[in-house]
């Protein structure tokens, strides 16, 4: 039985309080990519009470990424904007959710990240990655961008860290580990980066701004 609006309210409260609630619940963040990084990300988010959420991939669900991602076997085929958008109504009934199911560029990710309080970056390609930032820093002066890089292979987790880069450009990850080193990507870690980028957009929303 899915709880009422008014339950699912009164709950996040008391876990929360009421004020940081009011703080989770007015932001609009954005999910940039949606594998291994991303769909950890907006899980996470939407388990803490983000009251909308703009998932932007172009991808469908494809059975190699189901070692790392947060889909399921039977969403295989799907465009990962809807498969994502489906699991995260099970977890949040109330959450707003915004989807374009298009490949981010430079020409497009200002219009589209425009309402973003925050962007979490979650892309695998470097090249992509310094666009996105670029785009946030310049172009969208009032908002954040929380960005991951290695989280790859078997090292210690106690490697992957978050640093404060500049006023509204934050990092997760050891910095160090690249997508195709080793045995690549590893569920754990990507989800520990994941964790990191998701905990730090909350941490900026409740004006906890230093890491």
């Amino acid at each position: 039985m899915i709880p009422t609006r008014e339950e699912w309210t009164a709950a996040l409260n008391e876990r929360h309080g009421t004020e940081l609630q009011k703080k989770f619940d007015a932001a609009t963040i954005a999910v940039c990519g949606l594998g291994g990084l991303g769909s950890n990300i907006a899980i996470s988010l939407a388990r803490a009470g983000i009251g909308r959420l703009i998932l932007i991939d172009f991808d469908r669900v494809d059975i190699t990424n189901l070692h790392r991602q947060q889909y399921r076997a039977d969403q295989i085929g799907i465009y990962k904007t809807e498969a994502l958008s489906e699991i995260l109504k099970g977890i949040a009934p109330y959450i707003e959710i915004e989807t374009h199911t298009v490949r981010l560029t430079e020409e497009n990710s200002a219009e589209l990240l425009k309402d973003a309080d925050i962007v979490c970056e979650a892309f695998d390609s470097p090249d992509a990655k310094a666009m996105l930032v670029d785009v946030v820093l310049e172009r969208l002066p009032g908002a954040y961008i929380v960005a991951g890089s290695g989280m790859a292979g078997m090292a210690t987790p106690n490697s992957i860290v978050t640093r404060r880069l500049t006023e509204r450009f934050y990092l997760s990850g050891d910095g160090v580990s690249d997508v195709n080193d080793d045995i690549g990507l590893v569920a754990p870690r990507v989800m520990l980066c994941a964790a990191h980028q998701a905990h730090t957009a909350l941490r900026i929303l409740a004006g906890e701004y230093n890491v």
